[in-house]
């Protein structure tokens, strides 16, 4: 129960922990009782201090590899998790620049017509093709007016910031995902007076990354060093 205390936790959640395999198992008592170390503890407060940067299933990933000597494995996690994060930092960089000139471009120039997919294609220097595949993959909602293709005001601006976003490299995964974010904020001018938040979320994740790296690097140390006098106390549960 210390262990569960120390870290404002249940006992149950330690046992839940332990059986995922993020924290090592539990010594026994001849009478079955579970017995915690001080590694139990130097495992719990990395793998708690992972969670907030890395997310469940990341820092479990983590935690796992590392408690089977498989560094490597954990710090590959790691790694692909910076990555992730660098790429969601040039996406906001693109899309504010892409929001600004769409909102920018509504305020001067917005059709308060439908347009047809041949129209709207060569405003573009697209495809009709091209814009529906976009549509297949999300990005396009067009509706139909007998039978045929029509976009709204709102469509057309889906389609100029794809392709803003698709002259830049993004596969259109990325780009669904990003107008989905459009939709969301009711256009590009309110997303534009959102990116400062989204930044904001992205260096607080990055600085989550880094103390839970720390807590990590924390819980390396001590398994590397070699044991010196006592062996550490131990903590029921």
């Amino acid at each position: 129960m210390d262990l569960a205390r120390a870290h404002g936790l249940s006992a149950q959640a330690i046992r839940n922990y332990e059986q995922a395999g993020v924290i090592p198992p539990a010594g026994r008592t001849e009478s079955g009782y579970r017995v915690y170390t001080d590694d139990h503890a130097h495992a719990l407060s990395a793998y708690l201090g992972l969670l907030p940067g890395f997310g469940y299933a990341a820092a479990g990933t983590i935690m796992r590899a590392v408690l089977r000597d498989d560094l490597d494995g954990g710090l590959a996690v790691i790694t692909a998790a910076h990555v992730r994060l660098q790429r969601d930092r040039e996406t906001v960089t693109r899309v504010a620049a892409a929001a600004h000139a769409l909102a920018a471009s509504e305020r001067s120039e917005k059709s308060e017509k439908p347009i047809a997919v041949g129209t709207l294609a060569h405003r573009l220097d697209v495809t009709p093709a091209t814009l529906r595949k976009w549509e297949r993959a999300g990005i396009l909602t067009p509706a139909r007016a007998n039978k045929a293709r029509v976009y709204s005001p709102d469509d057309v601006r889906d389609a100029e910031l794809a392709h803003l976003l698709r002259r830049g490299g993004y596969r259109l995964d990325h780009i669904a995902t990003v107008i989905e974010q459009v939709r969301a904020a009711g256009g590009p001018g309110p997303l534009a007076a959102s990116i400062d938040q989204w930044r904001d979320r992205i260096t607080a994740r990055g600085r989550a990354m880094l103390t839970g790296a720390a807590r990590l690097s924390d819980f390396l140390e001590t398994r590397a060093a070699p044991p010196v006098g006592d062996t550490g106390g131990a903590a029921g549960l």
